[in-house]
């Protein structure tokens, strides 16, 4: 029996942990981090909560012997993903990368892609007046010294009680969100500027859509490099990828 373990947070990685439990000969096991207090439970063996870096993921790869590992993680999950390269390569197993596609600007659309939310924060100041901050709890503090601007801002989950909030009103809601809601939202709390991570996927995308049939600026922040590796940008792709790796490691007599 081979394992692999996944490391979830985009919808693939339900989907890849559902594809996997038909496979015979092989476990699978998702972990999950935890940041959201009532997660969508993947099928299978499940696991919610940090490794402790490098140095925990190595111990906890070889401690369950973890023959493959899949990194299918948030985009924007540049720790997680360093640290699965870094114990991959430690352990001595295989790794592979689902990162689904950004979104790409189309010729309507109105963006000022920058870096990081720091650059997203200075992006607004003195240039917009109404906000749809759609970054998740995490970061929300980069704004908070905006106390000219008024935020909208939508999670999951709400932010903790000592975080530092931007000026405005927070909403508490899970995507997958259809065009529908997106325009309502944007026409009725006035909106003039998204600020969106480029998650890409098509659970929050119509934001972006909306933005652009109303001719609304979205600040969009870029992706984090990615450590160096195999990907892929399917589930599709990853089972064959897994097959193709399972083989190899059948041959040699695992």
């Amino acid at each position: 029996m081979l394992r692999v373990l996944i490391l979830g947070g985009i919808g693939d990685a339900a989907e890849l942990a559902a594809r996997v439990a038909n496979i015979s000969g092989i476990e699978a096991i998702t972990s999950l981090a935890g940041r959201t207090r009532e997660p969508s439970t993947p099928v299978g063996n499940v696991r919610i909560g940090g490794f402790g870096g490098v140095v925990g993921l190595v111990s906890y790869l070889r401690e369950m012997q973890i023959d493959l590992l899949i990194d299918a993680t948030h985009p924007f999950a540049n720790q997680i993903s360093g640290n699965a390269a870094a114990a991959a390569q430690e352990v001595g197993i295989p790794r592979l990368m689902v990162i689904r596609p950004p979104w790409e600007k189309l010729e309507d659309d109105h963006w000022l892609e920058v870096e990081n939310n720091i650059a997203a924060a200075a992006a607004l100041e003195n240039q917009s007046q109404r906000v749809f901050l759609t970054i998740g709890r995490q970061e929300i503090a980069t704004f908070a010294h905006l106390q000219k601007v008024w935020f909208l801002m939508r999670m999951i989950d709400p932010p903790n009680n000592d975080v530092l909030v931007p000026p405005g009103l927070i909403i508490c809601d899970r995507g997958p969100f259809t065009l529908e809601n997106e325009q309502e939202i944007l026409l009725k709390y006035n909106i003039d500027t998204i600020v969106s991570k480029n998650s890409g996927g098509s659970a929050t995308y119509p934001k972006i859509i909306a933005a652009r049939k109303l001719g609304i600026k979205v600040v969009m922040v870029n992706r984090p490099p990615v450590p160096p590796g195999e990907q892929v940008s399917d589930v599709e792709s990853a089972i064959k990828w897994l097959f193709y790796k399972m083989d190899i490691l059948l041959q040699d007599g695992k």
